[in-house]
């Protein structure tokens, strides 16, 4: 089975046409504090550029159930992805599939952290340590990547078209997760950088 490949931070529109082209199989918008935070109308706009044959993917961090619920019905993502403090039933809530970020940066063994989400369709493993947010773009040792996971993990954190290759050699994973490692500017994918990570990940 091929690497899934999810692009995250998209804040433009041709970023998110040209992730369409390259058929990825994710696509994250940033609905949390952030140099890359969209206001639901703008992740609202951005959603309407994504076919039925790419995950919306909506990340959020220790949303209010109000802020979750209209993202929930105006964004329409298939995931939600949470980056915060939430537990199990908060991220529940919303009734969609969600990803729960995991943070990789201080030892943490993911098998050790999943059971407190046993409604969690997925994770993301990014390199944070806990109680960052994520998108530090640095790298965790990828060998603690939990290959006997019953459900999806994405890896994350400092992944670059250089390095993903390595990343998927050394952790073997479900799923790749990127932003930073394919920007010229927060928010700002770099069109070339996009096609290189993605070749990589094809040709790893």
């Amino acid at each position: 089975m091929s690497t899934r490949i999810k692009l995250c931070g998209m804040t433009r529109p041709q970023d998110v046409r040209l992730a369409v082209e390259l058929g990825v199989d994710y696509i994250g918008l940033v609905l949390a504090r952030s140099a890359r935070q969209l206001s639901i109308a703008q992740a609202r706009a951005l959603r309407e550029l994504i076919p039925d044959s790419i995950g919306a993917v909506a990340l959020v961090m220790d949303p209010s159930a109000a802020e979750l619920a209209a993202i929930a019905e105006q964004v329409r993502p298939d995931l939600i992805q949470f980056h915060g403090q939430e537990d199990d039933a908060a991220c529940a809530a919303a009734g969609l599939p969600f990803l729960k970020a995991l943070p990789m940066g201080a030892g943490l063994q993911a098998e050790a952290a999943m059971p407190a989400f046993p409604s969690a369709w997925g994770f993301v493993l990014d390199s944070h340590a806990p109680g960052g947010a994520g998108g530090s773009g640095r790298t965790f040792d990828w060998s603690r990547y939990p290959h006997k996971a019953a459900r999806p993990c994405l890896l994350a954190g400092g992944l670059t078209a250089a390095t993903v290759a390595a990343a998927i050699a050394a952790a073997q994973p479900w799923g790749v997760d990127v932003s930073g490692g394919i920007e010229s500017a927060p928010g700002h994918k770099d069109p070339e950088a996009m096609r290189r990570f993605v070749a990589a990940v094809r040709a790893a």
